[in-house]
């Protein structure tokens, strides 16, 4: 329930503090004196987007701040989800800087539109005479039966069997989707792995065979080199160096005896004709050993020639990647191999959850028609209280073509206010004033069904005179007996029957237009309705006529 509202800086209001009652609260006042100027700043609280262009004095922010009673309407999740602190005396505040800038808080925890707007949804609605076009609207209908339905968790069932339908089919078709490009791709795929599974890769091969390749294409002069240096190590020639040596240590051998520095070079001499002797031999080995075949130079160029190719095809550059790709090859087949028997256990998966979203929609179904037959009779003994005896109205629920987030089914309200008419779509055959009585009696009977605590109706009542706004005023004042009740009208029958009245006016202040807003005590309610009967100041009648609608 609303209790409190201030405005500060917002449009023709420079600052007003207005506190509501429960019940029934009516708002008069003549026309442009600022009435709806009040929804509009509430409806910033709710969410609504800022414009600076509200802002009265340009130099200054706008202040909108009200304070509900939420007791016992269950919105704790809404709050815990946001990671707002709960209280049930909740109190919102939004301020638009001349900056443009907009600020939101619920209490003192700033906060985002999205949950102004969750939070709006829960605690008030506003409702103008703009807004009967909503009958015309799928959703709404779809959501009023859902609203009257005894089984309020049918759609609840629905939704959820059909978001995990909606996902496994999302999955299939992605899943589909692949396969069919891997399908596209097998060939290739395949080819690829192929010629790499032909290659028979050996991790770390490259290198040996590249040391390899180069000894081959130099092995004459490494021959020759390996036997020109045993040559000069041991040959017969005069330059050998082993058959020096071999003469120098027997020259040492026979002065040994005789020097003794002579036998220590003796000693050092032996070990280097000992190790060159070692040389040699592993001179005259590796030569050997070197041999040149054409044969085997064709196989080491061959398997380089494959291993450079493959690796430029692929991008890569060691034989070790070519095997990483082979095996990641050898894995993508695999998975294309088993994708048909995924596919076929993912159908069935799908199937099973189409069967529960058809159930599911098939209750839905059923207890929207109950809901349908209950709104078609529940609804006219209001019509008929709001001057349309012979009015009928009927809802027609028929299948869409596909199911979708909220079922299966169209939703048409039928209607016709005359006696002996056809039954015709509401859009077509209701006038804008019949439309308004019809959204009227749509929430009176919503008032029984819902937690929602406030409903404000912003001349609702336009095109209503004489007894049809007698009984709005009547109706409105049973609802009050339910939820709070705020109506902004022009009709003193109506606002006879408030058991709160606040009048807006306007006065002039300094150069500017100020409009302000003051609760009427029972004297100046008086005057009021009779003012809105007859004329300012009003007449004898006029009063004694006021003071009747309000007893």
């Amino acid at each position: 329930m609303l209790t409190t509202l201030h405005i500060e800086n917002y449009a023709l209001i420079r600052k007003t503090d207005i506190s509501f009652g429960p019940g029934f609260v009516a708002i008069t006042g003549e026309t442009g004196a600022g009435k709806s100027i009040m929804l509009g700043a509430l409806g910033l609280l709710l969410g609504q987007r800022a414009d600076t262009a509200v802002l009265a004095d340009k130099e200054r922010k706008c202040i909108v701040e009200a304070q509900f009673d939420i007791s016992g309407l269950g919105l704790e999740p809404i709050f815990a989800e946001a990671d707002v602190d709960y209280d049930d005396q909740l109190i919102l505040r939004r301020e638009i800087l001349p900056t443009g800038r907009s600020r939101a808080f619920a209490g003192d925890t700033p906060v985002q539109l999205p949950f102004l707007r969750s939070l709006g949804a829960a605690i008030i609605d506003i409702h103008s005479q703009h807004q009967t076009l909503t009958l015309a609207d799928s959703r709404f209908r779809i959501s009023l039966l859902d609203t009257l339905s005894t089984n309020p968790s049918t759609l609840n069932t629905y939704q959820s069997a059909y978001v995990e339908y909606s996902r496994l089919k999302r999955d299939l078709e992605e899943l589909t989707s692949t396969e069919a490009q891997n399908r596209r791709e097998q060939d290739y795929l395949q080819f690829q792995y192929d010629e790499l599974s032909a290659a028979a890769l050996v991790e770390g091969e490259q290198e040996p065979l590249e040391q390899e390749s180069r000894l081959m294409a130099h092995a004459e002069s490494v021959r020759e080199g390996l036997a020109t240096a045993a040559t000069l190590l041991d040959g017969d020639g005069t330059q050998a160096v082993l058959s020096g040596l071999r003469q120098a240590k027997a020259a040492l051998d026979h002065i040994a005896a005789y020097h003794p520095d002579a036998e220590a070079l003796l000693s050092r001499l032996d070990s280097t004709l000992i190790e060159l002797d070692d040389i040699n031999r592993e001179l005259q080995h590796t030569a050997e050993s070197v041999s040149y075949s054409p044969e085997r130079q064709q196989q080491i160029d061959d398997r380089l020639a494959l291993l450079y190719r493959l690796q430029k095809k692929h991008g890569v550059d060691s034989v070790e990647s070519l095997i990483v790709l082979r095996d990641d090859l050898d894995r993508r087949l695999q998975s294309i191999a088993t994708l048909d028997d995924r596919i076929r256990d993912l159908q069935g998966q799908v199937d099973k959850a189409f069967s529960r979203v058809q159930s599911a929609a098939d209750s839905l179904t059923k207890a929207r028609r109950q809901a349908g037959d209950t709104l078609s009779k529940g609804i006219l003994p209001t019509l008929h209280e709001l001057g349309m005896p012979e009015a009928r109205f009927s809802v027609s629920l028929t299948d869409l073509p596909d199911y979708g987030p909220m079922g299966h089914d169209a939703v048409q309200f039928l209607f016709n206010a005359n006696r002996g008419g056809e039954l015709r779509d509401l859009s077509k055959v209701a006038s804008g004033g019949e439309l308004s009585r019809l959204m009227l009696a749509v929430k009176s009977m919503l008032t029984s069904r819902t937690l929602l605590p406030t409903i404000i109706f912003d001349e609702i009542d336009t095109g209503v005179s004489g007894d049809i706004s007698v009984a709005v005023g009547r109706i409105m004042s049973r609802m009050a007996e339910k939820m709070q009740v705020i109506a902004i009208t022009h009709l003193p029958q109506i606002a006879a029957r408030a058991a709160q009245h606040l009048k807006v006016y306007k006065e002039t202040d300094g150069d500017r237009t100020v409009s302000l807003i003051r609760e009427l005590d029972a004297s100046d309610r008086v005057t009021e309705v009779a003012t809105m009967l007859s004329s300012d100041p009003p007449t004898a009648a006029a009063l004694q006529t006021a003071k009747e609608l309000m007893s």
